[in-house]
């Protein structure tokens, strides 16, 4: 692939700086274009869907959903991998993933649209990205259009009066594991980025730029905010460390966040998708959550199962996975 790719994409969106910081790390040739109405004609011309980030091959093709763009582009620039060779640590590295792309989205965009100042905020920014010569008065037109917008469908992700509290305690407690998981560690695995990092730091790095836990995480949370750095122009500081190094302060977080919220939401998502419910409940940690089904994470995570399943019964990977409490959503 030869010749500099295009991503059409916008700094408020987790999933547009996942994929920039990929290639920044792999040193792609590329252009950063923020979506705007500007260049709204050349998005259509490559877009199949009215999402971004949309990246733009040499070769004019247009490839979106940012996990399928970065796997896509890992077998074309094998080199500086971010997949680590041990099988156990490898899976963890696309359970991180996944976990960021689909429940650390529920904690960005609750928290973007839950309290006034962060609505404001991030209204303001989108406005300016859409409509980088308006005037004033047509900002903050625009400004308040968006945030009615954006405040209106917080539902997609789950977040509702019943399951706000739920959400904001489980990042703050995910802040707080990360926090003692990070220490001098450089990334998640160890000393370089894996999947897992760019997954879930897209999400993270969009919560520290919005007001209220910009304020939180530089006050508390210096590691975490030295990784959300870090993260913005990765590369390799030495190699990924083993499972035995990690596992005293990475599987926490596993258990807690991913066993014990995310899996057991998932596969229950999962199931009413099936049954054709337009709304399911499931009880996570002893507390009622209750949404609207999310169809395109049922494909997410009927990929994450094939990736499993193809391990074909690692011993090593199935006993954490147990007791993380993450094997029975993942094995049939």
């Amino acid at each position: 692939m030869a010749g500099r790719f295009r991503i059409f994409g916008a700094e408020l969106s987790p999933y547009s700086v996942k994929v920039r910081a990929y290639f920044r790390f792999k040193q792609i040739p590329h252009q950063w274009i923020i979506r705007s109405a500007a260049v709204q004609e050349e998005f259509n011309r490559y877009a199949k869907l009215p999402i971004i980030p949309l990246v733009v091959t040499p070769s004019a093709e247009g490839l979106q959903d940012s996990t399928l763009v970065i796997e896509n582009l890992e077998t074309h620039y094998p080199e500086n991998s971010i997949y680590p060779t041990d099988t156990t640590l490898n899976f963890v590295s696309t359970l991180l993933e996944e976990f960021g792309d689909e429940w650390g989205n529920k904690w960005m965009f609750h928290m973007r649209w839950a309290k006034e100042i962060d609505q404001l905020s991030s209204a303001r920014r989108i406005a300016q990205l859409t409509l980088p010569d308006a005037d004033e008065t047509t900002l903050t037109a625009m400004t308040e259009q968006v945030r009615q917008r954006m405040t209106g469908r917080v539902w997609f992700v789950g977040s509702n009066e019943q399951t706000a509290e739920q959400i904001e305690t489980s990042f703050y407690r995910a802040a707080e594991q990360l926090e003692t998981h990070l220490g001098d560690r450089p990334y998640l695995l160890g000393a370089r980025p894996s999947f897992g990092d760019f997954g879930l730091w897209g999400q993270i790095y969009n919560i520290w730029t919005d007001p209220t836990n910009c304020a939180y995480i530089e006050a508390k949370m210096p590691n975490l905010l030295a990784w959300i750095q870090r993260m913005l122009w990765p590369r390799i500081e030495g190699d990924f460390e083993s499972w035995e190094t990690l596992e005293p302060t990475l599987k926490p977080f596993l258990r807690d966040q991913v066993g014990g919220l995310f899996l057991p939401w998932t596969q229950a998502n999962a199931e009413a998708i099936n049954r054709g419910d337009d709304e399911f409940s499931v009880a996570l940690n002893g507390h009622l959550w209750a949404q609207k089904p999310q169809k395109y994470h049922a494909k997410s995570y009927a990929i994450l199962r094939q990736k499993y399943a193809a391990l074909n019964s690692h011993p090593e990977l199935n006993e954490l996975l147990q007791k993380t409490g993450c094997l029975g959503a993942l094995a049939d």
